[in-house]
């Protein structure tokens, strides 16, 4: 799962995306106005932690760009404004969630992962393909009930396959979800983990759900 964290405070943006990473999202950061719209225009991310007050310009107006260009990124403010009408607002305007500073960091994971689990799976922690059960809370996969161990990108491709089944996904738009940045160039390591994992599962017991369609992506298809 991917993360931007828009915070001016350096200090405080790494400390949440340290504390993140260690509960294996994927962060990337923005600290003024125009590198965060530059990122939110070029990437999708599962959750935009979004501060009101930066430098260059309004976290609520990024907000607005986010409805305006049809994003459905989850959006959690976070700011020390406690003011009413800045929770109003920015709650008006799309946000999913408010948070004032300051704020335990595990109170902001609680809210991030609440947020992720309304938008992609319905609000529940099971999520359910055919024969192919993932818990998002424990973090673990089953096949007929049966458990089967993955890596930590070989769960993530599969958490994203299944929230975009029936979708061709380009290998770009795979190595910006599950990886920092861009990773232009050489696929070959989105390869190997699509391999792998298509393996896992099928030795499991699983259906052959993945396709490779030629020149464009992949696809996770099935009924």
């Amino acid at each position: 799962m991917k993360i931007l964290i828009i915070e001016d405070e350096k200090a405080l943006a790494e400390s949440i995306a340290d504390y993140l990473e260690g509960e294996d999202y994927i962060c990337e950061t923005a600290s003024d106005f125009k590198s965060a719209i530059e990122k939110t225009e070029l990437f999708d991310y599962d959750c935009i932690l979004l501060d009101i007050g930066l430098p260059g310009g309004s976290g609520l107006q990024i907000l607005q760009e986010l409805k305006a260009n049809n994003k459905t990124d989850g959006v959690l403010i976070i700011s020390a404004k406690n003011s009413l009408d800045d929770k109003v607002k920015g709650l008006l305007l799309g946000a999913d969630d408010y948070l004032s500073k300051p704020f335990h960091l595990s109170e902001l994971s609680a809210r991030i992962s609440a947020i992720i689990r309304r938008k992609n799976f319905g609000g529940a922690n099971l999520l359910k393909f055919n024969e192919i059960e993932i818990d998002t809370a424990a973090k673990t996969v089953s096949v007929n009930n049966k458990p089967i161990v993955l890596t930590k990108k070989e769960y993530e491709l599969l958490l994203y396959f299944i929230s975009n089944k029936g979708r061709v996904i380009s290998k770009n738009a795979i190595a910006g979800h599950l990886w920092e940045d861009d990773m232009s160039g050489s696929y070959d390591f989105i390869y190997t983990h699509i391999k792998n994992l298509r393996k896992k599962l099928l030795e499991a017991g699983a259906n052959d759900y993945l396709k490779s369609i030629y020149g464009m992506g992949y696809k996770f298809t099935g009924q």
